[in-house]
């Protein structure tokens, strides 16, 4: 990389979990030790940097916006913050960079910047809440009168703002094509794919298993956990999800009181990556009934050999072949679902896990920071070779013209 680590900073949205966008911003900074990260909210992230989790952090520079000083129990509830969101990430003070690169699934591509400074943008994702799930995000709300009228009012400011923020990056690189289909459906941008880091240096492919169907996710709505938990009880397959999230009372509740056989149905919580790994490499299969922009988690099961049954829409139509690694189906329905455990179960012995575990290898870390990386770079000559032609050009070498003033003759010659 050509130019100084102290003139680049990097933006993310928040330093408060551990995800698949948190990742991609490890991989971002690992080629940038010295740039500082600038964030909405990392409170509890930073707290995990102390004790050695995650280590990239613990070293590094981050700021936080003026939201970090709000009381806590406002910055636990983010809805409360939404409508400060837009000024606090434009309040970033970025006069000292030549380059930001913000990492960006929400806010952070709306930084404000110097007209001398180039902004690379990592977008994971448009604001589903705003556009694709918008009704969704009203319907979890569980609004009613008045409350549904000031927020449906607020989204749409906040969709206007999305769309105009979304023009300040001078590049956009998007995660997948699904994405970048997005961005110029919403946005009307051209943006080229950087496909992801998935976290794969431990693990191996494996051809056994102990017999159950495994899923990775956060426990919200729009995962469709609930048709899973409903499909495989149906088939009596055993189910372990793992992960963590406002639904997970809701679903042990479901599991409890609706399944007939409650006993094969379990929700881990989230586990330390050893223990994660462990699940991966024991799985039957992995099964996946969102529609995600790329989807680390089902990258992460193939890279552990292991096949994948997911909704055939998102980013998983660029990570799963059907009948070599995985199979789809084509709604979350229960029967649907089902169909498509029969048809894996059908031709489960054809599946050949050091082939699925080969076919995502080109989604490496390495692979994703030597991609960024040529990327970069070739943004940093385009910009240098732009400076000496403005340079070179004719109007830049005559400088301005000079106004010479004759004293008594009220006129002026150039």
């Amino acid at each position: 990389m050509t130019s100084n680590d102290k003139n680049i900073a990097i933006v993310h949205d928040f330093l408060l979990s551990r995800g698949g966008a948190e990742f991609v911003l490890e991989n971002i900074a690992g080629l940038f030790p010295e740039a500082p990260v600038f964030t909405l909210l990392a409170r509890k992230e930073q707290k995990k940097a102390q004790t050695g989790e995650p280590a990239w952090l613990r070293d590094r520079e981050v700021r936080e916006s003026f939201l970090a000083k709000f009381p806590g129990f406002m910055q636990n509830r983010h809805r409360f913050l939404l409508p400060f969101m837009p000024t606090a990430v434009e309040s970033f003070d970025l006069r000292d960079y030549e380059w930001v690169i913000t990492s960006s699934g929400a806010f952070s591509k709306g930084v404000v910047v110097k007209s001398y400074t180039k902004h690379i943008c990592y977008m994971h994702s448009p604001m589903r809440y705003l556009w694709d799930w918008s009704h969704e995000y009203l319907q979890d709300c569980k609004l009613r009168g008045k409350a549904k009228l000031l927020t449906r009012m607020y989204l749409n400011y906040l969709r206007m703002w999305d769309r105009a923020s979304a023009q300040r990056p001078d590049r956009i690189i998007a995660n997948s094509q699904y994405t970048a289909d997005r961005i110029k459906k919403y946005y009307n941008r051209e943006s080229e794919v950087i496909y992801p880091p998935v976290k794969m240096d431990d693990l191996r492919p494996s051809g056994s298993h102990q017999g159950y169907f495994l899923t990775v996710s956060r426990l919200v709505e729009y995962k469709r956990l609930d048709v899973l938990i409903d499909a495989f009880d149906k088939m009596g397959l055993p189910l372990v999800i793992v992960g963590d999230g406002p639904q997970k009372k809701y679903l042990r509740k479901k599991i409890a009181r609706e399944c007939l056989r409650p006993d094969k149905i379990k929700i881990m919580g989230w586990l330390e990556r050893k223990k994660l790994v462990k699940m991966y490499q024991e799985a039957r299969a992995f099964v996946f009934a969102s529609e995600e922009d790329f989807g680390i988690a089902p990258a992460e099961a193939m890279a552990a050999g292991k096949p994948v049954i997911a909704l055939g829409k998102g980013g998983a139509l660029e990570t799963v072949k059907e009948g070599f690694s995985g199979e789809f189906f084509d709604h979350c329905q229960v029967e649907i679902i089902a169909d498509a455990v029969r048809r894996f179960m059908e031709k489960e012995k054809t599946y050949e896990a050091s082939d699925i575990s080969q076919s995502v290898r080109k989604f490496s870390s390495e692979n994703f920071r030597r991609n960024l990386e040529e990327y970069i770079e070739e943004a940093q000559n385009a910009k240098r070779k732009s400076q000496k032609s403005k340079v070179k050009s004719p109007t830049a070498l005559r400088g301005p013209a000079v106004i010479k003033i004759y004293k008594g003759s009220g006129k002026s010659h150039s």
